[in-house]
Formats: structure tokens, C-alpha cells, sequence
């Protein structure tokens, strides 16, 4: 199976997750139990960025807002261009966001611009060797690349996760996946 059509395949599942009522339902408590997981594991991070959720993603926001509340400095993406760098921009949960491309929302241009202690990176799919399937632009491998002293956090749904994902070269691995059910770190 290539790696857009996995990206089908597990965005469907995604879908019909999000889309069962009864889960729907405790999806607020799936995020809490997910953001409780994110803090209790970056000790001495001053600085985290995350992204905003299209909606069937992991929202990171309630892991923001208790990192915020925790002394943290918080940071969403800025994207320009697909040619350009993703850029950390200082955002604080609360404050208002624009447009960018690609239907993402982000802070202005002008925010100061961060290097994270900590990125919640969002992803399509997972394997427990810490491989990530995200959407396609390479915009997180190229942050990764950047900025290799950054602890790197994929947040998911369980349902996201396969037995092995294809790997491509300049695919960065994760230092640790969260889901609803658990705190996910590569088997030594």
C-alpha cells in the first residue's frame, strides 16, 4: 500500500471514530487524559508548540492551555509558503488566529518567532517504531530536521496506529506517541 493511499485508508478510520456518537461523546476526557499524559512527561520543557486540530485530529489545545497555566511558553506553526520553512510562532490559547494556507489557522506573521523544547506533532498514522505518516508537504520532517534537540510527540487516536508504515529517507522519527490510551516511547 503506498502512502497516500494509507493516508485514505486511516483517515476513514479516523472519520468513523470521530463520527460514533458514544465515543464523540467522552472525547473532551479522551484529550484531558491526553494532555495529563503530555505533562506529566516534559519535566524541565519551557517551551512547547503544537497545531491547531481540523476537527478528527487530537485537539492539542487542552495540553496547551495546562502548559500555559504551568509557567510554559506556547507555540503554534506558521506556514508562508510550501517552499518556506514552518516557523514556531508565540501564541497563547485565547488569542485570535489567521487564516493561512492550506485552511490552517495560525498566529500572525509578526509573533515572535520560537525554537520548542517540546512539538505535539499531528499525524495521519503511527507504528511503534515512532514512524510517522503525516499529510504529504513534509512541512513537520523539515521542522524536525531543523531542530533535532526537540522532544518529539505525535499525538493520535489508537485507531491511527499500523503494524509498520514506509519509511522515506528524510522521515524523522518520534520520541513518543499519545493516544487515548496510552504513553507509546520505541521498545529498546
Amino acid at each position: 500500500m503506498t502512502k497516500n493511499e494509507l493516508r485514505l485508508a486511516l483517515r476513514e478510520r479516523r472519520r468513523r471514530l470521530i463520527a460514533d456518537a458514544g465515543w464523540s461523546a467522552d472525547r473532551a476526557g479522551h484529550e484531558q487524559a491526553i494532555a495529563e499524559r503530555i505533562l506529566g512527561r516534559i519535566g524541565g520543557a519551557a517551551t512547547i508548540a503544537a497545531y491547531c486540530s481540523d476537527g478528527s485530529e487530537v485537539d492539542p489545545l487542552p495540553a496547551l492551555r495546562a502548559a500555559r497555566d504551568r509557567g510554559l511558553v506556547t507555540a503554534l506553526p506558521h506556514i508562508s509558503d510550501r517552499r518556506s520553512p514552518m516557523r514556531f510562532l508565540v501564541w497563547s490559547p485565547d488569542e485570535p488566529l489567521i487564516p493561512g494556507p492550506y485552511g490552517l489557522l495560525q498566529p500572525p506573521a509578526e509573533a515572535p518567532e520560537i525554537d520548542p523544547d517540546v512539538i505535539l506533532a499531528p499525524l495521519v498514522g503511527f507504528d511503534r517504531a515512532m514512524r510517522r505518516l503525516g499529510q504529504g508537504a513534509g512541512f513537520y520532517d523539515r521542522a524536525f530536521a531543523r531542530l533535532p534537540a526537540a522532544l518529539r510527540i505525535g499525538l493520535a487516536w489508537s485507531v491511527q496506529e499500523v503494524d509498520i508504515l514506509p519509511a522515506d529517507p528524510w522521515d524523522a522519527p518520534l520520541h513518543a506517541v499519545v493516544t487515548e490510551k496510552e504513553w507509546i516511547e520505541p521498545e529498546a
